[in-house]
């Protein structure tokens, strides 16, 4: 038996959707359907949640297109029912809008619940005591402040695994969006506000982080590696850091500001306020006109 030309032509397409997938590497770079935390978990079972609830309309859809151009297409000895008169079905009316209503209000009770329990801001409940990690967006480089351990990092940010980490977000470069798929969603950073990320890994792994938004010639570059270590070794790590890294001078961040892309770089050291300073140096009522150094003493002051 013969295939109609419609169904072997969607049949192909299928099938060569499928093997562009698996031999392009595809299959094995879908990350965030990889999770490996607490919050990337959540985000992934809703995408799939809602990917079956609206397959359940779309699917059948795409079905029927194709039987009914199949069934009811122009050809010698057909036997499909010709009534030009028709118009009226109160059963198919009562299916075809009563199952994508039922739906709707379905995805749309999980998605307000997820939506609060997913809030950004909301801490993680944990035995474990936070990590406080202040993230600055640079063109085209990401600064890591760690206010509790004193040290500084470009490009690269470690942290203990199962341990939930704050993540304080802000930008002194345009508008970026930072993110670190495998762990949760993406965050704005955004100069003259500080926003608030809680995150965390359930494993020891190397992650991969980046920024969403197109901030420029080398925004390709704006990248950074995450590692989730034990307690040991991050601690270790900070220690390594305290005794082989030069110190974060203010002149040094100016230089570090200024729009180049970086590799990864280490500092024991940053000056006292920076991330503050960085949050509100653009705020034109508190610091118009003042230089980094008046703004660095209003800081103390305050």
């Amino acid at each position: 038996m013969k295939l109609p030309h419609v169904l072997r032509w969607m049949t192909s397409f299928y099938l060569l959707t499928l093997v562009l997938l698996t031999t392009t590497g595809c299959a094995d770079n879908i990350i965030v359907l990889d999770p490996k935390g607490p919050i990337a978990e959540q985000q992934r079972d809703l995408m799939l949640i809602s990917t079956v609830l609206c397959c359940l309309v779309i699917v059948p859809v795409l079905f029927l297109t194709a039987f009914i151009v199949w069934r009811y297409r122009d050809r010698k000895g057909s036997t499909a029912k010709y009534t030009p008169n028709w118009e009226h079905s109160t059963r198919l009316e009562v299916i075809w809008w009563g199952i994508p209503i039922v739906i709707i209000g379905v995805l749309a009770v999980i998605t307000v619940q997820a939506t609060y329990a997913l809030e950004p801001s909301k801490p993680l409940a944990s035995d474990e005591k936070l990590i406080t990690i202040q993230v600055t967006s640079l063109d085209w480089k990401w600064l890591f402040q760690y206010p509790e351990q004193g040290i500084a990092t470009v490009n690269e940010v470690k942290f203990p695994k199962g341990v939930p980490v704050r993540f304080e977000i802000t930008a002194d470069s345009p508008m970026n969006s930072f993110w670190i798929p495998q762990l949760g969603g993406q965050m704005y950073a955004m100069s003259g506000m500080a926003m608030t990320l809680y995150l965390q890994a359930y494993e020891q792994g190397h992650y991969w982080g980046s920024g969403a938004n197109f901030t420029g010639k080398d925004f390709a570059k704006m990248y950074f590696n995450v590692e989730s270590t034990t307690q040991a070794d991050f601690e270790q790590w900070v220690k390594g850091v305290k005794a082989t890294s030069p110190e974060l001078t203010l002149d040094g961040y100016q230089q570090l500001a200024k729009p180049a892309a970086s590799d990864v770089r280490t500092f024991s050291a940053f000056p006292e306020g920076l991330f503050e300073m960085t949050v509100t140096k653009y705020a034109s009522s508190h610091n118009h006109g003042l230089s980094w150094k008046d703004i660095q003493k209003i800081q103390v002051k305050e």
